[in-house]
C-alpha cells in the first residue's frame, strides 16, 4: 500500500504541475489520449487505488481540488488496468463545478449520489 500512496502522490504532483504550467487544456488532452494500461497484474482493486489517492491528497503539501484529486485517481486507475472515466459536473444554483471518477458507471472515489447533485458536462 505504501508504494501505491507514493505512486499516487507523484501522480498528483504531475497533475498539479501540468495544470499550473500548461493549463486545463493540456490535462484534458492527456486524459482523452491516455489508454488503459496492462491488465492489473498485481491485483489491486479500484477501491484500493482510490484510497491510495485519497491518502496521497492528505499528505500533499497544499489543499487539493476535486479536479486534481479525480484526475490523479483516473490516471492511476488507468495505469493499473482499470477503465476509469473522469467526470466533470456542474451545479447551476449555487454555481459550482466538481469532478469524480467512475468505472462502468459506478463512482469509485466519491459519494454515489453526485449525479443527482451535478449535471454531467463531460466524460474524459
Amino acid at each position: 500500500m505504501k508504494l501505491l500512496v507514493f505512486e499516487s502522490w507523484f501522480t498528483l504532483l504531475f497533475v498539479d504541475l501540468l495544470l499550473r504550467l500548461c493549463g486545463f487544456k493540456a490535462l484534458h488532452r492527456l486524459l482523452h489520449r491516455q489508454r488503459v494500461g496492462q491488465i492489473n497484474k498485481y491485483g489491486q482493486s479500484s477501491d484500493e487505488l482510490s484510497h491510495a489517492t485519497d491518502l496521497a491528497c492528505a499528505f500533499y503539501f497544499r489543499r487539493v481540488s476535486p479536479l486534481e484529486r479525480s484526475a490523479a485517481a483516473a490516471l492511476l486507475l488507468r495505469r493499473h488496468g482499470w477503465p476509469a472515466d473522469l467526470i466533470l459536473g456542474l451545479q447551476i444554483l449555487p454555481y459550482e463545478s466538481y469532478a469524480w471518477v467512475e468505472i462502468g458507471g459506478r463512482i469509485v472515489n466519491d459519494q454515489p449520489n453526485l449525479p443527482e447533485i451535478y449535471q454531467v458536462l463531460e466524460r474524459c
